[in-house]
């Protein structure tokens, strides 16, 4: 499926007991990275026409878990906080008597910035026990002397006992080439082993591996790294998108070749673990209940349009992800391919589970995907990157002058994307308009030749948009330094 996931999230309910999850698959060697999503596909509905809000990762789940857009839920790179007035989806299950459980393996997706309300339960997939104290400064120490100070540094911010066996683990144990999913796993295996609560449950999960780093097993690597590349050569390459984009180096085609096949080896990684996910809750008596989601929530640039990465833009390498229903009414619902939205999950969600919460409905532009519905087919969607992530500012900090063509995306983008076309208009007057049909790849601008759809096509954006409250500028929250270097690892910061 393409453009692939680059944070892949699993949304379980099930309305009848307990719920879940996810599919199995056959992991033989060969070049399809995503087994077990292409059996539930085949098995249950694929919308081929799914698009995030947002090409990253807060804005995009703010999105999905409120049903509304970057403008309306406020949640971006200058206010990087999911708002206490805004209604989620986990509160909306958790009211209904739903026990509501979630696993990130993402740091934006913590109670730091305001996801954790609605969830009984929010788990941090990095810690092997529950720490507010982050010890990713040790595990991104380069060599030992590193480690150590990083250790002396960290091991008493808490408890000390506690942060020392988050260090074993991440240092001894966690498997090579895991950046969570597997644990995070294995824990819901257990959760679902051992509960006794007779109440149906909501459950939540973001894998993060198919994300910068790109570092898969090697068993996986070697699937998928084109002919003549090892494994030692392609995880050489260096990966730091920020630095790229600024021209601080270079990435050669063949380096960018490498770094594909790793992402795709990520993938099929993180689709193992799908697989591992269904084969437990078949193994617990809870797949025949269980209503599955797997999305997205957003792509990712690797050499495509010049990018490294997934900021600055509203391409549809970023935009269009999968998602993917599995069980009750979407089972052999086969391929859908109207426009859809991630923030139509929580309509979907409630509808399917049969649960109406007026709050959450009040404040959303959700539509519900359920066959049934009664809800209107969109004729378009609608994207926001409402300001740059990181700021133009951190990047000078960082990397002193920089490029023209980046100092230039100190701005804010909308986008529209119909059947037929796609139109992204800047604030600082930018446009762009292609015809998808026959440009899928969004390389050619036809705003020149075709006037009279670009007015069409921003009076939309500015019907959808101008309405709404301006997610104005506002002070970050300010993060933990864990948090901090945790997120720049990933290449946010």
């Amino acid at each position: 499926m393409q453009p692939f996931p680059d944070d892949e999230d699993t949304v379980g309910t099930d309305p009848a007991a307990s719920g879940g999850w996810a599919g199995s698959g056959d992991d033989s060697v060969g070049a399809h990275p995503t087994p077990t999503l292409t059996r539930l596909a085949d098995e249950g509905t694929a919308f081929d026409n799914a698009f995030a809000t947002a090409p990253w990762t807060l804005p995009s789940h703010a999105s999905f878990f409120t049903g509304t857009y970057p403008s309306e839920h406020g949640t971006h790179g200058n206010h990087t906080y999911l708002d206490d007035d805004l209604r989620t989806l986990p509160e909306a299950f958790a009211d209904a008597g739903y026990q509501t459980i979630g696993v990130s393996n993402n740091t934006w997706i913590t109670e730091e910035f305001g996801f954790d309300r609605g969830f009984e339960d929010l788990r941090k997939g990095w810690q092997y026990i529950q720490s507010d104290a982050d010890m990713g400064a040790v595990v991104r120490g380069e060599d030992l002397r590193e480690k150590l100070i990083a250790t002396r540094n960290r091991l008493f911010d808490g408890n000390p006992l506690v942060n020392a066996a988050n260090i074993l683990y991440s240092e001894v144990f966690q498997p090579a080439g895991d950046d969570g999913s597997n644990r995070s796993t294995d824990w819901i295996d257990d959760w679902l082993g051992s509960r006794t609560d007779d109440r149906p449950f909501f459950l939540f999960c973001n894998f993060i591996e198919p994300h910068v780093e790109y570092d898969p097993p090697r068993e996986y690597a070697e699937r998928f790294l084109p002919e003549g590349a090892s494994y030692e050569e392609a995880t050489a390459v260096r990966q730091d998108p920020r630095a790229y984009d600024c021209e601080d180096y270079d990435i050669s085609d063949r380096e960018f070749a490498m770094l594909r096949g790793l992402y795709r080896a990520e993938l099929a990684y993180v689709d193992h673990q799908l697989g591992q996910l269904r084969e437990a809750l078949v193994a617990h008596d809870e797949w025949e209940d269980t209503l599955l989601v797997v999305c997205g929530d957003h792509g990712e640039h690797i050499g495509e349009h010049g990018f490294f990465g997934h900021q600055y833009n509203l391409y549809d390498t970023l935009l269009n992800v999968p998602l993917v229903f599995h069980g009750g009414p979407f089972t052999d619902g086969g391929r859908r391919n109207e426009l859809v939205q991630l923030l139509d999950l929580p309509a979907t969600l409630l509808e399917t589970a049969g649960i109406d919460d007026p709050e959450l409905r009040e404040q959303w532009s959700s539509r519900s995907l359920h066959p049934g519905s009664s809800d209107d087919a969109r004729d378009a969607v609608f994207a926001e990157y409402v300001a740059p992530q990181p700021s133009i500012d951190r990047l000078e900090a960082r990397f002193g002058d920089i490029p023209d063509r980046v100092r230039q995306y100190d701005r804010r983008l909308r986008a529209i994307r119909t059947p037929e076309y796609k139109y992204v208009r800047g604030d600082d007057g930018f446009e762009r308009l292609h015809h998808v049909r026959t440009d899928p790849f969004e390389r050619t601008d036809v705003s020149d030749e075709e006037p009279e759809t670009v007015r069409r096509l921003r009076r939309r954006i500015e019907e959808q948009f101008e309405p709404l409250a301006d997610a104005g500028i506002v002070e970050e929250v300010e993060m933990r330094d864990g948090t901090k270097e945790r997120l720049a690892d990933l290449g946010y910061l």
